[in-house]
């Protein structure tokens, strides 16, 4: 009896953990909606405490009285952009530097492979001047350009070795029934790399949305800006109002578990063929 209970006892011990865990690592997300139920003097007076007297004021305040929604859209908008021609010239050049070999082929391979190793804050000075130089500051488009050029190391690395693992035998065979190089490419490999697509998808999507120091440094106008720095709008000089600025981070973050939530089962299945393959 006492080996049963034993045994019991150690099968509960890492449940009991995961379970503490799992409460860690989701009770800031709801700290975050019921503070955003507080007034402002009511947060100061007791943090963690439950409101007393729930209010949705700060989400018609900040869907209303701010540019909230203009932020949203610049953030999805740069997002959307940025994915497209990620995964567009990801796999274009991760295919041709798989597939084909030419001189510089390994220069090549390597300059991609060392902006993986670059740090991006070691690029906010030289990017801030030559946007300043260039005139590229301050546009609906400014962000899409280095989003764009940090998010194709990672796809291009990704994308060659997942490509490099699939029989050529697939194209050889395409090509005697008389497909030709761009239907191959478009038509047989890309619906073969959806799994890895996927999953460089998902990386990029989640540090686009949540950048914030190119975001910072490289736009002016609040009518430009993204939700990141959007929200620090909402700091004051002497005093920061909490309650308003968890209502904007939950906001913010809602799109990404929206996504999430819907495509968890193709994001699942693109880390497992990322992890396999890549």
């Amino acid at each position: 009896m006492k080996k049963e209970n034993k045994g019991s006892l150690l099968h509960w011990i890492p449940n009991a953990l995961l379970m503490v865990f799992s409460f860690t690592c989701i009770f800031p997300a709801i700290w975050l909606f019921y503070s955003s139920l507080k007034e402002k003097a009511e947060f100061y007076h007791s943090p963690i405490a439950l409101p007393q007297h729930p209010s949705f004021q700060h989400y018609i305040d900040i869907l209303t009285k701010s540019n909230f929604i203009t932020w949203l859209g610049n953030s999805i908008r740069n997002s959307g952009l940025a994915l497209f021609f990620i995964l567009l010239f990801g796999f274009i050049i991760g295919y041709f530097l798989s597939r084909y070999r030419f001189r510089g082929r390994n220069m090549l391979y390597g300059y991609f492979l060392l902006g993986m190793l670059v740090p991006v804050h070691a690029l906010m000075v030289p990017m801030y001047v030559l946007f300043t130089k260039a005139g590229l500051t301050d546009n609906w488009f400014t962000l899409v350009l280095p989003y764009t050029a940090l998010g194709l190391p990672i796809s291009v690395f990704l994308v060659e070795s997942y490509v490099k693992s699939m029989p050529i035998e697939v194209e050889e065979a395409a090509a005697i029934d008389g497909s030709s190089r761009y239907r191959t490419i478009f038509s047989i490999i890309l619906p073969m790399c959806v799994p890895i697509l996927v999953t460089i998808g998902i990386i990029q999507f989640f540090y686009v949305w949540n950048e914030f120091t190119f975001s910072l440094i490289l736009i002016d106008s609040e009518k430009w800006m993204t939700v990141p720095v959007g929200i620090t709008l909402f700091k004051g000089q002497f005093s920061t109002d909490f309650p308003k600025m968890m209502t904007a981070m939950l906001l913010a973050i809602f799109p990404a578990m929206l996504l999430y939530f819907i495509f968890s089962k193709q994001i699942i299945k693109g880390m497992v063929a990322g992890a396999v393959k890549g």
